[in-house]
């Protein structure tokens, strides 16, 4: 035993390949460690997770860990198995530990940095990070304020990284194998076709044809509801998987377009008679307003006693159409625009950052501007920043107002923009002076972390138990503010104001984390003097169903594009909502809530009834879940084909 020993000390654990092996497995722990702690800081969002199905999901991790490990530490998995003497040098050993250290710790706070951002995005982050944020002028600032903000992360990052430090395994200074020359690059040579192999199989994700190569969607199979999926992944893995791949793909459910036209086409032509009612359009998208912030909507919550934190909108929803079931077609903001003006949903990556944003593409601004209104978008942030403006000119909007036209840097909130107040104030007034009939768009910013309010508002606005509460009520008051000044022209009562908000953000009661409401966003259409009104129960609506509602009200005849539905005249009991998350589509129909991962359904629930959606009935409701596949694969085929064909217009 001591000879074995022996051999082991001097011809093995000495060598560059074993020390790859331990400091491998190292980098393979850290993983594990950040997936923990990810589930942790959010398992508000896992509230149905057992000790057991954690467990299984955490071995089913190991599969992305090994092959993100192997993308990350390939360059040093190099240095440390070629077969020559010369990897005992000094200077080369210090070369290859830093070669480890650094993507392994840039890869550490990947995962830490989605740990805290998956609160906002409810998925892990992808390549198109890169592309969402390419125009903020201020990304220093935002990092610098959640490495404060999330300090619990931070300290975790900084821990992990000092362990990957701390333990990092070096070779023997020199090389203390007694192999002669021939036996030591034969041996080696054969250690490195070992790592080679190793390495494709890895990077694969195993042996099987059904995992070559492995991708996003295989996290699937390891998990109960569509949100998990982001535990079982890893953000390296995420990101090396969606580098230069083709974001769509047809799916071919049908044997033609027009077979999928036949279940749902977003080609719409309402059968209008008489004049267009040209009245001035308004749409508001508010950031982060999900609706468990609304004391509207909310009345059961804190057994009967929560108030919310917007008393303005709660009144305002009693003045106007709104819906108890509404919701956004996306989790970021990037992905409000798209829905809500152009009635675009986003499926797979947000559409701004595909490459399908150069096609042609309608919007209400378009359409409204060929029936001779003048439009225009508001963003209070620095032009251009998250592609706004390049989509606001994409759309048709004729102008754009960002934080350059405001012209008054005092008003600067420090990381996002103009405060809201002083915004919106601005956007009164120049809509004041814009020709009659117009139809504008604002996007509010100060609802937004790092959840600011300014100094002489204070103290002023209760801060509930979410750092984003302060905000939301300091927006909704800065919104009565704006509508106090609106309702001064003499052109409010002719104007159709649409309040939706682009995502929801920091939720605090345990029935707005689960797959239905986690995108439960209000949709309210109002109109000054007018009877649109009520709170409508039986009708489904969602983001995308804004720009054809507008337009049927405003009695608008012509053909247009849109995925969504007019939830104001035209709506009916078979309405659905669609959205995208996880690698999982949901269809929304009456008072089922239907999964579809690409290829078959996963859950089918009653969401109304079941709001913590525990019963999965699809064994049971066959035939429901047949009849909702089908409009799922027909939504999906028209939205691929026609990104893949530029055919997002209602022009032939």
């Amino acid at each position: 035993m001591s000879k074995i020993i022996d051999f082991f000390q001097r011809e093995i654990k000495g060598q560059p390949a074993f020390a790859f092996a331990c400091n491998f497995l190292l980098a393979m722990t850290t993983f594990s460690l950040s997936r923990l702690f990810f589930f942790f800081v959010n398992s508000d969002y896992f509230t149905d997770v057992t000790f057991s199905h954690l467990m299984n999901m955490m071995a089913g991790g190991l599969r992305f860990d090994l092959t993100a490990l192997l993308y990350t530490n390939s360059l040093y998995m190099v240095m440390q198995i070629l077969p020559f003497r010369f990897r005992f040098g000094e200077i080369y050993q210090k070369v290859a530990k830093w070669l480890y250290i650094i993507p392994n710790a840039l890869c550490i706070v990947m995962n830490c940095g989605d740990t805290a951002f998956f609160s906002f995005t409810n998925r892990r982050t992808t390549c198109t990070i890169f592309s969402e944020f390419k125009n903020e002028d201020n990304l220093l600032g935002v990092f610098a304020n959640g490495v404060v903000d999330y300090w619990y992360i931070t300290i975790f990052a900084v821990a992990v990284i000092y362990l990957l430090y701390r333990l990092y395994q070096s070779p023997s200074k020199a090389d203390g194998c007694t192999l002669k020359s021939w036996r030591y690059y034969a041996g080696h040579a054969l250690v490195l076709a070992f790592f080679v192999y190793f390495t494709i199989i890895g990077i694969r994700g195993g042996f099987g044809a059904y995992t070559r190569p492995i991708t996003l969607s295989n996290a699937n199979e390891y998990v109960n509801k569509g949100n998990e999926a982001a535990i079982v992944l890893n953000t390296p893995f995420c990101i090396y998987r969606t580098i230069g791949k083709k974001v769509y793909k047809d799916p071919k459910y049908f044997n033609s377009i027009e077979e999928a036209a036949a279940v749902c086409s977003p080609i719409r032509q309402f059968q209008k008679s008489g004049e267009m009612n040209k009245m001035n359009v308004v749409v508001m998208i508010l950031e982060s307003f999900g609706k468990e912030n609304f004391g509207f909507f909310n009345k059961h919550l804190d057994g009967g006693t929560y108030k919310g934190y917007t008393p303005f909108l709660d009144s305002l929803m009693g003045e106007g159409l709104t819906f108890k079931y509404s919701y956004s077609n996306g989790r970021k903001s990037i992905d409000g625009m798209p829905s809500v003006l152009s009635s675009i949903p986003m499926f797979i990556e947000p559409f701004i950052l595909t490459p399908y944003s150069t096609n042609s593409i309608s919007s209400i601004a378009d359409v409204l501007r060929e029936e001779g209104y003048y439009t225009a978008f508001f963003h209070s942030a620095p032009n251009g920043s998250m592609g706004f403006q390049a989509y606001a000119k994409a759309a048709g909007f004729q102008d754009y107002f960002g934080m350059t036209e405001y012209g008054n840097d005092k008003d600067f909130d420090g990381t996002w923009g103009i405060w809201d107040e002083e915004f919106l104030q601005f956007y009164a007034r120049k809509m004041n002076e814009f020709r009659k009939p117009f139809a504008t768009s604002i996007f509010t910013v100060s609802s937004h972390h790092p959840f600011n309010v300014p100094e002489r508002y204070k103290d002023k606005f209760p801060k509930g138990d979410r750092p984003i509460h302060q905000c939301i009520g300091y927006s909704d008051n800065a919104l009565r503010l704006f509508f106090k000044t609106m309702s001064q022209y003499d052109w409010f009562e002719n104007t159709l104001f649409v309040i939706t908000a682009d995502h929801t953000n920091q939720i605090s009661h345990e029935e707005y984390h689960t797959d239905a409401n986690i995108y439960a966003v209000p949709v309210l259409f109002y109109h000054p003097g007018s009877n649109l009104k009520g709170c409508r129960e039986d009708v489904l609506a969602q983001q995308i169903d804004i720009m054809p509602s507008v337009l049927s009200y405003l009695n608008y005849g012509k053909p247009f594009f849109s995925f969504g539905n007019d939830v104001i005249c035209g709506a009916d009991k078979d309405k659905y909502v669609i959205n995208y998350s996880n690698q999982i589509y949901q269809l929304y129909q009456g008072d089922w809530l239907l999964q579809f991962d690409g290829v078959k359904t996963k859950a089918l629930y009653r969401f109304k009834e079941d709001v913590m959606l525990k019963n999965n009935l699809k064994d049971s409701n066959p035939d429901v879940v047949k009849k909702m596949e089908t409009i799922v694969k027909a939504n999906i085929q028209q939205y691929i084909h026609r990104m893949l064909n530029d055919e997002l217009t209602a022009k032939p």
